[in-house]
């Protein structure tokens, strides 16, 4: 608070005091992780993309070859909507190799970011070197159709680990291609000019992993506990494993999501057919962790970028994750994402199992989204309901809507209530808490995303001794309680219709 001189003479003065709003933002809502395996590009991070192109510039295209499904996916989430994707690149580590260089370049040695065969199509050369700076570009190798194209430079690189512009760590933070290390044995040595290319050697693309092999290749079982690619990224709101229909795997991701309040959208196995879906649904999780993902019925036929004038049969997960995004842009994450506005788009040209309205109520019912296919409307989802969505489980979690609210809710709230650790835990405290959910609440109300048609019968916020009594506040905690009615989807519209019995017009 700004102190006033009033020695200045009589006047009007003016003094800003701070309201003690602590604004809490919105999280994003559909930044998706994909897991699976890629010809090319890191391994040993998450790595966000942003459009197709880039997807394609860092891990490869759709790969023709047999379950490998990742940029397919990829390429559907982008068509339909979606417009961030953390790639998780997985590769078979026994049998996978990294390109690099033969000899190091004075005392750095560089290598490909990431196992696999492409790093032989790069290597570096060095422009220039002069009184221990030296310019380093990665670039990729010519061929018999195109030149040598540099992909990234690094000016005024040094060796000397105390320099600002130390080359392994200047690298290693801004390269999207190489990682860079020191050589050995140990050396300061700056690299002499070379303008021609000095080419990666060694790169193995390792075995081919379909999905199975992917989540095996993640740990098995200790999928329900860690993703080391995924552990570090402060947020990410959807999970696709494409081509993934093993209940127990699919289970052990599911737990993951559970743990990062993310939402697993799961692919149907191709070779179900209805009433094998309809009359066994599958088992991917109970209790608690059912309510964090959902799966999709049946795969679609899209035309395959891989064969032009060709159709595939692929899985819908990449899709649905992109119509989950576009309807969050542009209704909100509490509109359920499946109905006529929902449609596919992106090449696909049917469904690979049309079904009757019969049939669907039969597979909804049980848990299972549907996509079919109407005249009209084309391709579209046809369902909303989480793992937890049968009608007999009864479950207060039963749509995605419900769910994933909750979930944005949550992860809103964790971010834009950090500044409360350290604050005296009493009622001054408690009285922000209430005042900055409160307004956060409110503008969700004002929104339309939940039930009722005054604030107090769409939401509540507590905060006070009820909530945090004397043992709370000495084992330092304060607990806030929030509450909203969620809008649920109308999954079934009844129309009354009745004759009108004969009347005299007057």
């Amino acid at each position: 608070m700004p102190m006033i001189n009033l020695d200045r003479g009589p006047n009007i003065y003016i003094q800003e005091i701070s309201s003690g709003v602590h604004t809490i933002r919105s999280v994003a809502t559909s930044i998706t992780a994909f897991i699976g395996w890629a010809p090319k590009g890191p391994t040993d991070k998450a790595m966000l993309v942003q459009s197709w192109t880039e997807y394609v510039n860092k891990f490869g295209d759709v790969s023709p070859l047999t379950d490998v499904w990742m940029g397919y996916a990829v390429n559907l989430f982008f068509a339909n909507g979606g417009s961030q994707a953390l790639i998780v690149r997985v590769v078979d580590k026994p049998t996978a190799k990294s390109a690099s260089l033969a000899t190091p370049l004075g005392g750095l040695m560089i290598a490909a970011n990431g196992e696999g065969n492409w790093g032989n199509s790069y290597g570096v050369t060095v422009p220039s070197s002069k009184n221990n700076r030296f310019t380093l570009n990665i670039v990729q190798l010519p061929t018999a159709n195109q030149a040598m194209a540099v992909v990234e430079s690094y000016r005024n690189l040094s060796m000397d680990p105390t320099d600002s512009r130390y080359a392994v760590t200047v690298i290693n933070q801004e390269s999207d291609w190489v990682m860079a290390s020191v050589a050995n044995p140990p050396s300061t040595q700056a690299p002499a000019q070379n303008t021609n290319p000095v080419a990666f050697q060694g790169g193995v693309d390792g075995n081919v992993l379909d999905p199975s092999g992917v989540a095996t290749a993640l740990g098995g079982n200790s999928i329900a506990t860690t993703i080391p690619n995924l552990d570090t990224v402060p947020l990410f709101n959807l999970m696709c494993v494409p081509g993934l229909y093993d209940p127990a795997m699919l289970g052990f991701f599911q737990t993951y999501c559970q743990s990062r309040r993310a939402f697993l959208i799961a692919d149907c196995d191709p070779g179900m057919n209805i009433d094998a879906v309809g009359n066994t649904p599958p088992n991917i999780a109970n209790g608690d962790t059912a309510t964090y993902g959902a799966i999709y019925f049946p795969w679609l036929k899209v035309m395959d970028p891989a064969s032009p004038g060709h159709w595939k049969s692929t899985p819908p997960c990449g899709i649905v994750a992109g119509i989950y995004a576009r309807t969050d842009g542009t209704r909100g994450v509490w509109k359920a994402p499946a109905g006529i506005e929902a449609g596919v788009n992106g090449g696909a040209v049917d469904v690979s199992i049309p079904m009757t309205d019969l049939q669907n109520g039969t597979v909804n019912s049980a848990g299972v989204n549907c996509i079919r296919q109407f005249p009209t409307y084309g391709i579209v989802l046809w369902g909303a309901r989480t793992l937890a969505g049968n009608d007999d489980l009864g479950s207060e979690w039963k749509y995605i809507p419900v769910r994933r609210t909750a979930l944005f809710i949550e992860e809103s709230l964790s971010h834009g209530l950090k500044w409360v650790v350290f604050e005296p835990n009493a009622e001054p405290l408690w009285a922000q808490i209430r005042l900055n959910v409160g307004a956060f609440m409110h503008d969700l109300f004002r929104q339309g995303a939940f039930e009722g048609q005054k604030p107090a019968d769409a939401y509540f916020v507590k905060c006070d001794g009820e909530t945090t009594t004397q043992n709370d506040i000495n084992l330092g905690i304060v607990n806030i309680l929030v509450g909203f009615a969620p809008l649920e989807p109308a999954e079934f519209v009844v129309i009354q219709i009745q004759q009108m019995a004969g009347q005299i017009q007057t």
